[in-house]
């Protein structure tokens, strides 16, 4: 028997706020297939579709999913089911879902599934449950088919991020876009340049106040070796071009 969801409370968000919105460069354009599309408009709604679940940084021509875009110009899948398609695709759970803690990866997809910000941690401790005792699949099936998704986007628009921008506001929350992939515990896992290797076995380290005077009085010898070899192959290629002019009167 399944965990049913813990109670949280929500808090207030622009996204919740009604209001009337003044159509502007920033605001968020709305992709939806109310009305039948032609090619092009077609192609730009899979593309948003991309940018919203996979982020700026994954759009890569090797995690297109061919086939769910083949399936919904022909009208076999819906919008909702396409997203539900990318959201399980193996790019997703290989780039977003192995390399994050489940806190982290909640949190991304209530922004690019829901189009907001969790509440609080209470709600991802909730949401986070429900992944931990149901899945991915049990998971985004519960946003999917929860209230909120099907008053905000239904069947048949690309979920985007509701009321980022308030009108008394210059300006509004970051872009989901803009957030990182991944959070900082996975960061801090990835390798570190190895700048010992590059600059010498004496380099202690980023202490920029420090360093960048000892690097004055007494440079990398790697440095000085490429300086010497940009200065000698520069001076010859001068001096090669001289006397080709001077052969060519």
């Amino acid at each position: 028997m399944s965990i049913p969801l813990l109670e949280y409370a929500p808090a207030s968000r622009n996204h919740r706020v009604e209001g009337f919105e003044v159509p502007g460069d920033e605001q968020a354009r709305i992709f939806t297939t109310e009305n039948k599309l032609a090619g092009s408009a077609m192609d730009e709604l899979i593309a948003a579709a991309y940018r919203q679940i996979y982020n700026e940084q994954q759009m890569l021509s090797r995690h297109r999913q061919e086939g769910l875009e083949s399936r919904l110009r022909s009208g076999q899948i819906t919008v909702k089911e396409f997203i539900r398609g990318l959201v399980l695709s193996d790019s997703f759970r290989r780039l977003t879902y192995d390399s994050n803690n489940n806190y982290r990866f909640v949190e991304i997809c209530i922004q690019r599934v829901l189009g907001r910000n969790a509440y609080s941690n209470r709600e991802k401790l909730a949401r986070s449950i429900v992944l931990a005792t149901e899945g991915l699949q049990g998971f985004v099936e519960s946003l999917l088919n929860s209230d909120e998704y099907r008053d905000a986007f239904g069947d048949n628009t690309v979920p985007y991020q509701r009321r980022r921008i308030l009108p008394q506001r210059s300006k509004g929350e970051t872009t989901f876009a803009h957030t990182a992939r991944y959070g900082t515990d996975y960061r801090d896992k990835l390798p570190k340049p190895n700048l010992q290797a590059l600059f010498g076995a004496g380099f202690t380290g980023p202490s920029m106040s420090s360093t960048r005077w000892a690097w004055q009085k007494n440079p990398p010898q790697g440095l000085v070796q490429a300086g010497r070899a940009i200065t000698f192959g520069g001076a010859a290629f001068i001096v090669l071009l001289f006397l080709a002019v001077l052969l060519g009167f």
